[in-house]
């Protein structure tokens, strides 16, 4: 797992799964998976064609009218199973007109084989994460497996989000983040397993969003985090990290923080990887290729132009920005928005470069919603520093 992006406490999340407190047995090979009854159905076979270049994956998101139980959704975060297949989960999530069910859900999942595209249903034909009963739901930031006799363990970092009332499809506020665990066979649907919230609801954005970015890497489970000032809505986010072991990841009190010259078990004295101004998103990817890391972002979020990527010896950095790979402005003359760039390591590789996506949307809901294709990520390829 050392090349492969993950996020959002993910692994923290296998280790959570079936614990009832810190001091629990944690080891995720000890964990007894196996769900009463199974939670999805997968829908029939939406015909994909090759996609085996950057243009075939584009205009497949671009063309193809989609299935009536998916029509168009942001994020799109992905993972390699251990049968081959691709899974992609998506937030905020348009349904098609005639589909019987939850018309707009604020995520879903798709799995894609050779040729064949599905999307991934609950018996509830809701949000394959759902909502809780107060009505918070729970937006996908990345995804990431682990492979175990006979099925996958799939954990998808999840951020929760609360509608405000009366300010409309864009009012939000974002409460922490949350880690949901599900158990994949082979060639079968999905069952969700867990959905466990990390830390108390609170809208902070200055609190470290610990989990915003991870990585396995070398005994090390190594956690990033984003935050930024309350009112600054025109600047990116800082990047901070800790450490734990694998087994020790869902237990905050053994985790060391950098501080900038060594480990502290005091979080206070994090130090700041890179800066907010010129910063990343609040969510973004961290991997290693090789024996560099790299961190892939949007300088200054969404109201910024530039993809960038920002190159390390280390996990503790330094991290340097290299001149811009990508330019994803929003246009404010169409509403036009495109954010969150994720890099994509295992996805069509080639030495030296990655693939990157990149969300697009609108500020009128009534132009995704009349064209979801216009509301759907978007893929390119980009050449990382020294590549």
């Amino acid at each position: 797992m050392g090349r492969r992006a993950v996020a959002a406490l993910v692994t923290g999340g296998l280790l959570l799964a079936g614990c009832t407190g810190p001091d629990a047995d944690t080891d995720p090979d000890r964990l007894t998976l196996t769900p009463a009854a199974s939670t999805t159905v997968l829908e029939p076979c939406v015909p994909t064609g090759g996609l085996d270049t950057i243009d075939e994956l584009n205009r497949f998101v671009t063309r193809t009218r989609g299935d009536v139980a998916f029509a168009g959704g942001d994020v799109g975060a992905s993972v390699r199973l251990q049968d081959g297949r691709g899974m992609f989960v998506f937030g905020d999530t348009l349904r098609g007109p005639d589909f019987d069910g939850q018309q707009f859900v604020h995520n879903s999942m798709l799995l894609f084989s050779p040729g064949c595209g599905q999307v991934v249903l609950p018996r509830d034909r809701g949000a394959v994460v759902p909502d809780r009963a107060d009505g918070v739901g729970y937006w996908p930031m990345s995804i990431a497996a682990v492979s175990r006799d006979g099925y996958d363990l799939v954990g998808v970092g999840v951020q929760r989000v609360r509608p405000k009332p009366g300010s409309g499809v864009f009012g939000f506020d974002i409460l922490g983040p949350a880690v949901a665990l599900f158990r994949v066979p082979p060639g079968e649907a999905p069952d969700l397993v867990s959905v466990r919230d990390v830390g108390p609801d609170a809208v902070d954005p200055s609190r470290p969003m610990w989990g915003a970015a991870a990585v396995v890497d070398d005994g090390w489970a190594y956690l990033y985090a984003t935050s930024r000032d309350r009112d600054a809505l025109a600047t990116g986010f800082d990047l901070r990290v800790a450490r734990s072991r694998p087994e020790s990841v869902g237990d905050p009190r053994a985790w060391e923080y950098w501080d900038g010259t060594a480990w502290t078990p005091d979080a206070d004295r994090a130090a700041v990887l890179i800066p907010r101004q010129g910063g990343v998103s609040q969510t973004l990817s961290v991997f290693r290729d090789g024996d560099r890391w790299y961190a892939i972002s949007k300088r200054d979020e969404v109201l910024g132009r530039d993809l960038v990527v920002w190159e390390a010896p280390a996990p503790t950095g330094p991290f340097v920005a290299a001149p811009p790979v990508a330019e994803i402005p929003s246009d404010a003359a169409t509403g036009t928005l495109r954010y969150l760039p994720l890099a994509h390591p295992d996805l069509l590789p080639e030495p030296g470069t990655v693939v990157v996506s990149y969300s697009e949307n609108n500020t009128d809901f009534a132009v995704v919603r009349d064209d979801p294709r216009r509301y759907r990520p978007r893929f390119l390829r980009v050449r990382l520093p020294g590549g």
